[in-house]
């Protein structure tokens, strides 16, 4: 058993302990849940300012694994890697650029290896032509398939974040549908249902149409709504608008992993991936 699992067990076997069936039923439910992680991104301006102390709350909190982002230069990559390893935290996925020339070959190489991951999640910021029209829909296939080729082959996965404008429609077609059914089958979804909604498209009709392809999912919540204006700022998942319980609902058969992340947030933001985490896993929406 692992350092982190150990440390779950023993939180649960309390829990049980206390003598309340409720808890206990708890335990076994959550068990069946997808485990919860939590997008660094979150947490970028914390972790500018202390990374060690930064990647210790998360531990403490209770999440069981981090996808990464872009580390600010000043910050060791290896340190990192370490750091999370000491605290108990999987790297089960990483944000990244394409890997279209070798000087990025050489550092999704070196970032899978250093954090031990096989997941390559192609971030998609920011908005570009590439889905300005089903000629370019078909173009934008062509080289995701061809990055899978080269991934593949150094035993990684590659998957694809989505924002907004890729569940709104271009001649007649939604780009992530048509991403699902043209790209090589082997090519996984990170649905972020946030911005699945903001696009126009409901969540939990995506996750069920994604089925298993959507292998990881960001779970954030906000004042979200569909046309006008991103909303970039977003609350404690629970807080918003977003019907939390029945999108996990429909992720529970295939996802993974669940992933908090909130690109911005008002209150502090420590208290809204605890407040998340809770929420998340006192409703057995996550494990």
């Amino acid at each position: 058993m692992s350092r982190k699992s150990r440390r779950h067990f023993l939180k649960k076997l309390g829990g049980l302990v206390s003598g309340t069936v409720l808890a206990s039923s708890n335990i076994f439910a959550a068990d069946k849940q997808p485990p919860l992680g939590l997008q660094l991104y979150t947490l970028r301006d914390e972790i500018k300012e202390d990374l060690e102390r930064t990647i210790r709350k998360i531990s403490e909190i209770g999440y069981s694994g981090v996808e990464t982002y872009f580390l600010p230069e000043k910050i060791s990559l290896k340190e990192t890697a370490e750091l999370l390893d000491k605290y108990g935290l999987e790297v089960f996925a990483m944000h990244s650029e394409l890997p279209t020339d070798q000087k990025k070959k050489d550092k999704i190489l070196k970032r899978a290896e250093l954090y031990n991951s096989k997941r390559v999640v192609w971030h998609g910021w920011p908005e570009t032509d590439r889905f300005a029209n089903l000629d370019k829909m078909k173009k934008t296939v062509e080289r995701y398939n061809k990055v899978n080729k080269f991934l593949q082959k150094n035993g990684l996965e590659l998957g694809l974040h989505n924002h907004w404008w890729e569940f709104e429609k271009v001649e007649g077609r939604y780009p992530f549908y048509y991403l699902l059914e043209n790209l090589d089958k082997d090519i996984f979804f990170e649905i972020d249902v946030y911005w699945t909604k903001t696009g126009g498209v409901d969540p939990v009709k995506a996750l069920s149409d994604f089925g298993d392809r959507a292998s990881l999912v960001h779970i954030k919540d906000g004042p979200a709504t569909t046309g006008g204006k991103p909303i970039h700022e977003q609350v404690a998942v629970g807080q918003g608008n977003l019907d939390i319980e029945e999108i996990c609902k429909a992720a529970q058969s295939h996802a993974d992993w669940l992933i908090v992340e909130l690109d911005d947030c008002k209150t502090d933001i420590f208290e809204a991936i605890e407040d998340s985490y809770n929420y998340l896993t006192n409703n057995n929406l996550a494990g």
